[in-house]
């Protein structure tokens, strides 16, 4: 036991406490890494786009790798963007507002990105038009990717930021030092309160970014069979 744990008898278990903390923390980034690499790989196989992968930064902080999610994400949502207005431009304006209606069933939306698919992409796959109609006519793109792209942000801005994610695979005291390294002594139960506050956004957001991904590439493998 260390000296200083005489005197704070708590800080064993705020060392496990931290070091359960930052490990959630880094499945969290590591799930989203993922996932972003997996609609990378579907955007660029069925529309045309060529988004370069990203990789976890491991010699870095915890807010640079929010950051290259957040710019990988934001190089995504240009493509869509691209495609949304290539479909607005193509279709009728009732075809058009049909995509943006959740009433209306996927198999129908699928049909009328199929009229214009062609004339935007050079080609006509219903592989294509499914991604389209999962990505742009519905609330993955506004709705799931900007939650994820506001949590990273505010992880990145909070006393999280500046720790670094190479830390993780060192022992718990050597975690433990790194975070007092970053923030105050008396500022360690406020960073405890500051994982556990963005863990629980992080956790919903991821989850139901990762989910929409899955939704989406599942959908895209029952178009190609």
């Amino acid at each position: 036991m260390a000296q200083s744990d005489l005197l704070y008898p708590e800080n064993p278990r705020r060392r496990q406490e931290v070091h359960r903390l930052h490990q959630e923390l880094l499945d969290c980034l590591s799930d989203s890494f993922y996932a972003t690499n997996k609609l990378t790989g579907v955007l660029n196989m069925h529309l045309g786009c060529r988004l370069a992968s990203i990789e976890m930064k491991r010699d870095g902080t915890i807010k640079e790798n929010c950051d290259i999610i957040i710019q990988a994400i934001m190089k995504i949502q240009k493509e869509l963007q691209k495609v949304d207005e290539a479909l607005k431009d193509k279709l009728e304006p009732t075809l058009y507002r049909k995509l943006q209606d959740i009433k209306e069933r996927e198999t129908e939306k699928i049909a009328i990105v199929q009229k214009v698919i062609s004339v935007i992409l050079g080609e006509a796959t219903s592989a294509a038009s499914a991604v389209a109609v999962k990505l742009v006519g519905s609330n993955i793109a506004t709705g799931i990717i900007n939650k994820l792209v506001t949590v990273l942000a505010q992880i990145g801005a909070s006393l999280l930021g500046s720790i670094g994610v190479a830390v993780l695979g060192l022992g718990i005291d050597m975690i433990f030092r790194a975070i007092l390294g970053a923030v105050e002594k008396t500022q360690l139960q406020a960073a405890i309160k500051s994982y556990e506050k963005h863990l629980v956004e992080f956790k919903s957001a991821s989850e139901k970014y990762h989910h929409a991904i899955t939704e989406v590439t599942n959908t895209v493998e029952h178009q190609m069979k």
